[in-house]
């Protein structure tokens, strides 16, 4: 494993000349930039961070490949109140600010990088004193890594709320992706978490500066991997539906590859400190809702039958839930289409695709041909009649 001291040595000791000598860092500097990205988030919750190094943190890509990122703030100097955050100015226990200097963040991401300890630069920050240098700062770390070292690594730089768009494009020519943090479903809820941040025109409006410029024609700029976002979950009153309804339009209307979900946890100092966390599996049942409509393609209406009566999810299944709602009749395997077996709890694309493979050669005759075709059959069994038998018991009703 990677330490601390590791990485500084590794730094200070590096001999790239033309970043000059003041590229030098300290562990305690790596330390709490690295942790201060605990707020940002490019995988689920439940994605383990390296025990030894805030910092070092590990993705996975939609084929299930583990990618290792540095993860960092350029500085944990903020000048916005919200009031869930540590770095925030109205935090009574504000922990010592820092600040990379691009060629010192530089140093670090390639020396990382060369070692073979990371693949990509995952870069954060606070809005500092001016949250316009400071993006400038960021695209300067970016600008050194591309064109002057020819780094070939992944790249995701953090947009900071109102940065203006010469910035935002300049962060899009260079990085592979970029996002900039909903935090809230609405702007009412926004009011509330920050009283310094204006949803619709710090936010909402350079989410839309991206998607304009990815879709311009006569320059249009190549994002690879698109724009992501962020919200913090739990934090104020809003209900999950007021959740989906947002990403909603975040998908529809501004075009964002990925939403993410951090569920609220109170931090000394703040004025959220005596809020209540917010309990890890709502997180994961708004990550299942997600993936429900962006990769299984669910229709709104369909996932609007697993929330309750006041727009929460249960902390269970919300496919589960679907299925009972609107699954008058079992399915048969040999002849529903794809669209009906992706409906069926425990049945996901793959296994999906594989069973309207095999009948294509040959009849389904039982449980056991769909289990090798990776059917979860405890889940799956109570919702199918395969040549004419069917589950009798009640499970499909039961909790």
């Amino acid at each position: 494993m990677v330490t601390l001291e590791k990485i500084a040595h590794l730094a200070n000791d590096c001999k790239f000349d033309s970043l000059g000598p003041e590229a030098q860092v300290d562990g305690e500097k790596l330390s709490m930039l690295g942790e201060g990205t605990r707020h940002d988030v490019c995988a689920s919750t439940f994605t383990p961070r390296s025990p030894d190094l805030p910092g070092i943190c590990h993705s996975f890509t939609q084929d299930g490949r583990c990618v290792s990122l540095f993860k960092t703030l350029y500085t944990n100097y903020c000048s916005h109140q919200c009031n869930y955050c540590t770095n925030a100015t109205n935090c009574s226990r504000k922990a010592r600010a820092f600040t990379y200097t691009p060629e010192e963040l530089a140093s670090i991401t390639l020396s990382l990088y060369r070692g073979n300890y990371i693949e990509g630069l995952f870069l954060s920050s606070g809005s500092g004193r001016n949250e316009d240098v400071v993006m400038e700062k960021i695209v300067e770390t970016a600008r050194l890594l591309r064109q002057k070292h020819a780094f070939a690594g992944y790249i995701h730089l953090k947009i900071l709320p109102g940065a203006s768009l010469s910035h935002i494009q300049e962060a899009m020519e260079l990085a592979d992706r970029v996002s900039i943090n909903l935090e809230a479903s609405s702007p009412s809820h926004m009011n509330e978490m920050s009283a310094t941040k204006n949803y619709e025109t710090d936010i909402i409006q350079r989410q839309r500066y991206i998607r304009d410029l990815m879709s311009k024609t006569d320059r249009k700029v190549s994002l690879p991997a698109g724009q992501t976002t962020q919200l913090v979950v739990g934090a104020g009153a809003e209900s999950d539906l007021e959740i989906f309804k947002r990403i909603l339009y975040e998908y529809r209307e501004i075009g964002v590859k990925r939403a993410y979900y951090s569920a609220f946890s109170p931090q000394k100092g703040t004025p959220f400190e005596s809020r209540a966390p917010q309990q890890r599996w709502r997180e994961h049942r708004l990550y299942q809702m997600d993936w429900l409509y962006r990769i299984y393609h669910f229709h709104p209406r369909e996932i609007g039958n697993a929330f309750d009566e006041d727009g929460f999810l249960e902390n269970a299944d919300p496919k589960m839930a679907i299925a009972r709602q609107l699954m008058d009749t079992p399915a048969d395997p040999n002849v529903a289409s794809y669209g009906e077996l992706l409906r069926i709890p425990g049945i996901g694309p793959r296994s999906a695709q594989r069973i309207v493979a095999l009948r294509k050669k040959q009849q389904i005759l039982g449980k056991a041909d769909l289990a090798a075709l990776g059917v979860r059959i405890k889940r799956a069994a109570p919702f199918l009649k395969i040549n004419g038998w069917r589950d009798t018991t009640l499970q499909m009703w039961s909790a």
